[in-house]
């Protein structure tokens, strides 16, 4: 009899890795549900793994859960925060992708006698002449290739992503048709920890709040705020300053003088930038950047492909220069690469 093979899937309690669970169970897998506990501002994670383990029951599967609430702390929560402190713009979900989920937990599930491990992440993978590659998911308006760009040949070789070709529309009839009781329930939004906490008031409980001056372009002092940490470039809520015809945006910080610098109207030419410095660049594949790279890369999260030109140089640094000049380049953000029919390259952050 041919062994099935065990995959440990990393169960949220939400709908998607519920739907996940169930497509690999319908592929024949051995599949073991697994809950991670980690770090939670809002109350919100109790509840969750409640329902995780209810679907697992649901599903006929192992459940277990995965303490790694001390681990997040240090790997992701105090990655954010030194990260606002010293004024860059970080991303913790790319890092909770890569030190938890794909590195602590894949590690473990590994140890486990796991032969894979999966999510419910939208994005697809295919192995192509022995080389794994990531490509946008389907459904574009759920794609998060842009948060796995850390991913290596090392790790991929043991990932499965069940929804990579599924929509969201469809999942739910999937997570319907199953009986599964996170059929309905609605997705978490913003940063994962952090719930329905805005960000600002988190950092709040780390960084001492010190009054600042905000500036206009001309360096004119037109207002107060409560810190430099707590702003980001391209931000236009909580400057609280009116009488201008159009909406104020941050266009630069200094955490060091602590000011906040900004621009009038989302077209001010403050806002945009034409190319970008990169560093910890992680290529997937086989692709060398010895000469120029013509590619699509988006510097935020949904935010639509524009066209560039990429050169790598030495330790895992580079140069990212726009055809076109883009708005909002936050440093401490992530720069994805992608090719023009949807295959994720790789990416770095903006420094």
């Amino acid at each position: 009899m041919k062994v099935r093979k065990k995959v440990f899937i990393a169960m949220s309690g939400g709908v998607d890795s519920s739907v996940a669970g169930a497509l690999l169970l319908k592929q024949g897998f051995d599949v073991v549900g697994c809950h991670m506990k980690c770090y939670n501002v809002d109350g919100c994670a109790e509840q969750d793994a409640e329902d995780a383990r209810r679907v697992a029951e649901q599903l006929g599967i192992p459940f277990y859960v995965f303490d790694l609430e001390r681990e997040y702390k240090e790997r992701v929560v105090e990655y954010m925060v030194n990260g606002y402190r010293t004024g860059i713009t970080p991303n913790p979900d790319v890092m909770c992708n890569k030190e938890i989920k794909f590195g602590l937990f894949l590690t473990r599930a590994l140890e486990l006698g796991a032969d894979y491990i999966a999510t419910g992440h939208y994005v697809a993978i295919k192995k192509i002449t022995g080389v794994y590659a990531l490509y946008a998911a389907k459904d574009k308006n759920k794609d998060q290739s842009y948060f796995l760009w850390t991913l290596t040949q090392k790790e991929l070789a043991h990932c499965l992503f069940p929804l990579g070709n599924l929509t969201k529309p469809e999942v739910r009839i999937i997570a319907k048709k199953h009986g599964l009781l996170t059929a309905a329930k609605k997705d978490s939004q913003g940063i994962c920890f952090l719930g329905k906490v805005p960000a600002s008031e988190f950092l709040k409980t780390y960084i001492p709040v010190r009054t600042g001056a905000i500036v206009s372009s001309a360096g004119k002092k037109i207002g107060t705020h409560d810190g430099a940490e707590f702003y980001t470039v391209g931000q236009r809520h909580g400057l609280k300053i009116g009488g201008y015809k159009e909406p104020l945006y941050v266009t630069d910080k200094n955490v060091k003088d602590n000011t906040v610098t900004v621009a009038e109207g989302e077209n001010s030419p403050e806002l945009y930038r034409t190319k970008a410095m990169i560093e910890n660049i992680n290529i997937i594949g086989k692709i060398t950047a010895e000469k120029p790279i013509a590619l699509h890369a988006r510097i935020r999260y949904r935010q639509p492909l524009f066209r560039a030109t990429l050169t790598i140089g030495k330790n895992k640094t580079g140069r990212l220069i726009f055809n076109k000049p883009q708005k909002a380049l936050a440093l401490g953000q992530s720069a994805v690469f992608y090719t023009e029919k949807g295959e994720m390259l790789g990416g770095g952050i903006i420094c």
